[in-house]
């Protein structure tokens, strides 16, 4: 019996890899879990009631584009956030971003770009689900290295002119997952006149926007209408699991073009899950109100002020401009993540199972990424027991 080749060459996924990794040692003290990207602040407590008035729509079957108050607040949120005004027939709702970044590369993307196989662009490291969709489509995925040298955001622009001219869709994650750093506004005039002048798709994953220090990133569709860029240039996914502490909702959306939109409304219409009705009342009411996220902000910002006093004269240490994570520098994340867990029961990913070998060069292999989604009196402890394990 025959199987598909494409996917032949994915690893196994993070997390089954960090099982096969730690699971079969004792931890070396009481477990902390500081591996996936799993908020733990309160959800906002409003919205149980929210839920309860609407729990009658689960006896239907929902809408699939999203029910006109939730596309009303999410315009409105988009308004306040970033000044730009959409209309209904931009947007679409969407079972959390990792969902959307998929099917919208499979409505999306081209079987063929300039008579050849088209390119999809991946920052490196990044959220896997990036290259599982250049494969479902026939495409070639291109690494590019986000590194410290290049301020930890892919440098698309350095790519040569023949294979630029085969992209169809570039992702960018800011603030990124794993390293925290946010691209800022040139950053974003650059790659869109990049993709104007190649003609390709930037799909940014914006789902950490509201997690940041002290300014608020700008958002790849507020820069796109400052320049005045075509509107079917820019995708932006936005979710409720950080923002708002709601990962089991999972409910976010996807804004951009009026074409674009409407092709992956239609490919959802056939195979897509739409979000239960009750719960997209419950997003609804998540959008309209800003109070829980500044609450749960404030939360972050003193957690980044916490790490950079366990770390700060830890050589190499780069604390993150947005997100929640920490990316530290190690020999080796493999290595590292092992002796955490044995010898202190601290529980994190190694940095090479986020990212890919290219010419014998994996990005992540010297780091490890720590999710600081934990409780501040936790985190304080497990952040301790940390620095101590590996850099003392």
């Amino acid at each position: 019996m025959a199987f598909p080749e494409r996917f032949s060459n994915l690893p196994e996924y993070a997390f089954p890899r960090l099982r096969a990794l730690l699971d079969h040692h004792q931890p070396g003290g009481d477990p902390v879990a500081m591996t996936i990207g799993e908020p733990r602040h309160e959800m906002p407590p409003f919205l149980a009631d929210v839920l309860n008035a609407h729990i009658a729509g689960f006896a239907k079957y929902p809408v699939n584009e999203g029910v006109p108050q939730l596309l009303n607040e999410i315009q409105g949120w988009i308004s306040r956030r970033y000044g730009v005004t959409l209309k209904p027939e931009n947007l679409m709702v969407l079972n959390g971003t990792r969902e959307g970044l998929f099917n919208a590369a499979l409505a999306l993307c081209p079987e063929h770009k300039n008579g050849k196989t088209p390119v999809i662009l991946t920052p490196n490291p990044f959220y896997q689900v990036y290259a599982v969709a250049a494969l479902a489509v026939g495409a070639e995925p291109r690494f590019v290295a986000a590194t410290a040298a290049t301020g930890n955001l892919p440098d698309y622009g350095n790519l040569p002119g023949d294979v630029l001219d085969r992209v169809a869709i570039a992702y960018v994650c800011s603030p990124a997952n794993p390293q925290g750093s946010v691209a800022d506004a040139a950053y974003w005039r650059d790659l869109i006149a990049l993709a104007e002048k190649h003609d390709f798709r930037i799909f940014a994953d914006e789902c950490y926007s509201e997690i940041y220090r002290d300014t608020p990133p700008p958002g790849a569709l507020e820069i796109a209408a400052e320049m005045g860029a075509d509107p079917e240039r820019v995708l932006s996914f936005h979710s409720l699991s950080k923002r708002s502490n709601l990962p089991g909702l999972r409910s976010g959306f996807v804004a951009g073009g009026v074409e674009c939109i409407r092709r992956i409304r239609q490919l959802r219409a056939y195979s897509g899950a739409p979000l239960p009705e009750p719960l997209q009342y419950v997003a609804a009411a998540a959008w309209a109100d800003e109070a829980h996220v500044d609450r749960s902000r404030a939360l972050y910002q003193q957690k980044y002020a916490l790490a950079d006093r366990i770390f700060g004269n830890v050589p190499g240490y780069v604390g993150p401009e947005g997100g929640f994570f920490l990316w530290l520098a190690v020999d080796d994340g493999e290595a590292a993540a092992l002796k955490l867990w044995t010898e202190t029961g601290i529980r994190v990913l190694p940095g090479a199972y986020l990212s890919r070998d290219v010419d014998g060069f994996n990005p992540g292999h010297g780091f490890i990424r720590v999710a600081m989604v934990n409780l501040i009196d936790e985190l304080q402890d497990a952040l301790i027991r940390l620095r101590t394990c590996l850099y003392i």
